[in-house]
């Protein structure tokens, strides 16, 4: 072969070979995600909401109820992070414990798709499946990135809202909003589908270790923590994206959101951790606790970003001081 035509051949051979590796990544993308469907399938129940769906998990105490929890967990996770370390402590204690996927994360369906990703829309269809369970006085706990659907819960539902923990939470706007670039990708209309359907999942289950143990330091990431909690289900498309625009979302939702925190009316306890690498706790856990009026902040020392993990028992002792208060302040108005 002359070397014109060969170099005529080079373009076709460049573009096979592309296309060749694409379809190998999507083809990859889908059959992981149906294994990842498969090994970690819904353990709880679902509950409808407009368009959807969501999926939660429920533990009731054996006697006399002291009223409902609502479990709330941050980005990238699902129920099961909170339900796991907190459940049986609190029904344990006489708390009925409901602990929801969020939209698009878990098992749980996002209608509405993009415009989802907002804390009040989270919070309305939150509200939607409370509803429906018959669930009418609540204490709401979010960690993280729920930080932000939580307080939404308190402002705007706070007929239901008896009280609110916050766990290293989201909530105010911190330095240059930053998130990280393959969240920016991932969130995009057209290129995060692309994204999504072919380098995010091997990529991301390639740093699944490295990632967990960056949300536990300076803890050590718990004893089968991905296997417990079906942590790989995030990676597959469809969830990779609604929390990629969490993520992209959040700065302007807590830059609307902040400034309405001193209305918020429940009891309110926030628990963090002086060692968070993720959060910026000075920011967000001291600034909850200076913008909500009569806030109670526990920070715990060497404690990174899950408290709820690293110290469970603390986290118990908030939902349960914010129930006596709760009861306290209700005996008062009465």
């Amino acid at each position: 072969m002359s070397p014109v035509r060969k170099r005529a051949r080079m373009p076709i051979v460049i573009v096979s070979i592309f296309v060749a590796l694409v379809g190998g990544l999507v083809a990859y993308t889908h059959v992981m995600s149906a294994l990842i469907a498969a090994t970690y399938p819904p353990t709880g129940q679902f509950v409808a909401v407009d368009g959807g769906r969501l999926h939660y998990l429920e533990k009731s105490p054996s006697g006399a109820t002291r009223g409902t929890v609502l479990l709330l967990h941050g980005a990238s996770g699902s129920a099961a992070d909170m339900m796991i370390p907190l459940g049986d402590g609190l029904a344990t204690r006489g708390f009925r414990v409901i602990a929801m996927d969020r939209p698009g994360l878990g098992w749980s369906d996002r209608p509405d798709g993009r415009a989802d990703a907002e804390p009040a829309r989270q919070a309305a269809l939150i509200r939607q499946g409370l509803d429906a369970l018959g669930v009418t006085n609540v204490i709401v706990v979010g960690h993280s990135l729920a930080g932000m659907a939580a307080c939404a819960l308190a402002l705007d539902d706070a007929d239901i809202t008896r009280g609110l923990v916050l766990i290293a939470p989201v909530t105010h706007p911190w330095p240059r909003g930053d998130v990280n670039w393959y969240y920016n990708v991932a969130a995009a209309p057209v290129l995060g589908e692309i994204f999504t359907e072919t380098v995010a999942l091997p990529a991301g289950m390639a740093a699944l270790e490295s990632g967990l143990a960056g949300v536990f330091a300076p803890q050590a990431t718990p004893d089968q923590y991905a296997e417990r909690t079906g942590a790989a289900r995030v990676f597959r498309p469809a969830s990779f994206r609604a929390n990629a625009q969490d993520f992209t979302a959040a700065f302007e939702d807590v830059t609307r959101q902040a400034p309405r925190l001193h209305e918020i009316s429940a009891p309110t306890a926030i628990v963090t951790g002086d060692h968070d690498s993720i959060v910026l706790t000075k920011i967000h856990s001291y600034g909850s606790a200076r913008d909500i009026p009569g806030a109670t902040l526990t920070v715990l020392p060497g404690v990174g970003h899950s408290p709820h993990w690293a110290d469970p028992e603390t986290v118990i002792h908030a939902i349960e001081d914010v129930a006596d208060r709760a009861g306290a302040a209700a005996l008062i108005t009465r």
